[in-house]
């Protein structure tokens, strides 16, 4: 795939309402699972080293952010496609 199939694709799944809200549940989901994982399943491990700690909880901090900014460009998008009607 090339960068204009690339944006193309990345358009659609923006402007489509239901696509933007499955993302959101998927990456929400993901940064529950990390942290759970984190602190109940591997946290002797995580404890075990440093850079492990600081990149598992980075990642974490990543999905977080993520879903927040999907989730403050949905409202966006959603106050502007009513503003339309």
């Amino acid at each position: 795939m090339n960068w204009e199939s690339d944006k193309q694709m990345a358009r659609g799944i923006l402007r489509d309402r239901n696509q933007r809200r499955k993302i959101m549940a998927r990456l929400l989901a993901v940064s529950l699972a990390l942290m759970a994982c984190g602190l109940w399943l591997i946290d002797g491990w995580l404890a075990a080293g440093i850079w492990r700690f600081l990149l598992w909880w980075g990642a974490c901090a990543f999905f977080t952010c993520m879903t927040m900014a999907m989730a403050a460009y949905d409202m966006l998008a959603v106050i502007r496609e009513e503003r339309k009607k």
